[in-house]
């Protein structure tokens, strides 16, 4: 998991900058200066603790697995895990090896946007001469429709990052969410679109333009960045959940919903 901390030190730093960063960030830019520059993040409730904590079990498993290393000291203790890895083989058909296929788990990649480094680490990256699809393990037990999902930061920067870093054209690329704890596994799967990566880049554009001019501000007046910022409506998902909750952290507690294990470096 991202551990908060301070995103600069000087104006030759490349400032890395994740889904989680931007998801926040386009909520609302005071949370994500409390969050990731004030080390000011809120304190997970044991419930959320434990929850994680079988995430991340569940992402290892998935990695050793892919890796063929053993996996049965894992599943031994934890009988939840071993039902949910069952269910996700019989469920998911891009689990099989195709004998053209190029995969990896926990491929990390990174995209130099305007002097801000991009980075992605996809659970599953599946590579095939005339398509590619980026699978995302959920661990948490209520799926997430797909508007919701379509319009978020991870969906968009993952897409985003591969089209720019492969020879594929957006048409070739799909992302799919497989949610792994809800009972019987369920999957969202959201293809992508020239327009829609034009859309992003722009979108980027805008976003990390007012994050330069907060970061300055920040920085060498100590100004405080803004409570939201002026194209929220664009770029923002934050909308379709803030009806749900009311409370002034909601917003951490929706992006950690979507974002429970993100980027799990193992």
């Amino acid at each position: 998991m991202y551990v908060p901390q301070e995103l600069f030190m000087s104006e030759l730093d490349l400032v890395r900058l994740s889904q989680s960063h931007l998801n926040l960030l386009s909520i609302c830019p005071h949370k994500f200066q409390r969050v990731y520059m004030d080390g000011l993040g809120t304190i997970l409730a044991p419930e959320q603790h434990e929850s994680m904590q079988w995430g991340s079990r569940f992402h290892l498993l998935m990695q050793q697995r892919e890796l063929t290393l053993p996996i049965a000291p894992l599943l031994s203790s934890d009988s939840e895990l071993a039902d949910a890895l069952g269910a996700l083989i019989t469920a998911a058909p891009e689990l099989a090896t195709a004998d053209d296929a190029w995969r990896e788990a926990e491929h990390c990649r990174t995209w130099n946007f305007d002097n801000f480094l991009l980075t992605v680490i996809y659970d599953l990256l599946i590579a095939q001469p005339e398509r590619a699809v980026i699978l995302d393990w959920k661990t948490y037990r209520q799926p997430v429709g797909k508007k919701k999902l379509h319009r978020n930061w991870q969906t968009r920067l993952y897409l985003y990052v591969l089209c720019q870093t492969s020879d594929y054209v957006p048409e070739q690329l799909q992302m799919t969410y497989w949610f792994v704890k809800s009972g019987k596994p369920t999957s969202v799967t959201i293809k992508y679109t020239q327009a829609e990566h034009q859309q992003t880049q722009q979108d980027l554009k805008t976003l990390l333009a007012d994050l330069k001019l907060w970061l300055q501000n920040y920085r060498d007046f100590k100004i405080d960045f803004p409570q939201q910022s002026h194209h929220q409506k664009t770029v923002s998902h934050s909308q379709d959940f803030a009806q749900a909750e009311s409370a002034p952290d909601a917003d951490l507690k929706l992006l950690r919903s979507i974002d429970e294990i993100e980027e799990v470096s193992i």
